[in-house]
């Protein structure tokens, strides 16, 4: 009986001693863990809620968050138009709710959808768009093509559809200097 009472007692001792070294080590995990959070994974935990991104020469772009992909976000703004962020434009971000999306070894497929695979789908969906700079000017047009680098746009006025007869100039921008990417509707601007 006492042999039964000195092992409760030194399993009781252990199991305090490893909750108090636990205890001890859970802020400095939780910081190490928080030091991998990329933008990208708290991002990932807002898909849905309502966010406002502080962009490198776009000002503030706000909406709900759609989708996050490596380098882009996407939104829906208030008139319902899609906005394409660039990651490397975004200088702050707000409304971003408590979750972190789980850190997901990256697919290759997943890996593969860059700002240039979706900037190629607008160029496959003939979309009327204006692209804003990091310096902050905007064109208005139609991407034609998108590079390794760069992105060809028919610059037209926003009111018209893509048409050789409505097409300025064509100008290839380096991607490195687009910080978003709003969907336009031809006949608004």
């Amino acid at each position: 009986m006492r042999w039964q009472q000195l092992f409760t007692d030194l399993q009781a001792e252990f199991e305090e001693a490893a909750a108090a070294e636990e205890r001890a080590e859970l802020p400095s995990r939780s910081r190490a863990e928080t030091a991998a959070v990329r933008l990208t994974g708290r991002l990932g935990g807002a898909v849905g809620a309502r966010v406002s991104l502080r962009c490198r020469g776009a000002g503030e772009v706000a909406g709900r968050l759609e989708e996050v992909g490596p380098d882009w976000a996407l939104l829906t703004d208030e008139a319902g138009r899609e906005v394409l962020v660039a990651l490397p434009a975004v200088l702050a971000v707000s409304g971003l709710v408590r979750s972190t999306a789980a850190a997901e070894p990256a697919s290759p497929v997943r890996a593969a959808l860059d700002l240039r695979r979706a900037l190629r789908g607008l160029a496959r969906d003939r979309a009327a768009v204006a692209v804003v700079l990091d310096d902050g000017a905007v064109l208005t047009g139609t991407v034609d093509r998108v590079g390794a680098d760069f992105v060809e746009l028919a610059e037209h006025a926003p009111e018209d559809f893509r048409r050789a007869g409505a097409v300025r100039s064509v100008r290839a921008v380096v991607l490195a200097a687009v910080a978003v990417v709003r969907t336009l509707t031809p006949g608004a601007a």
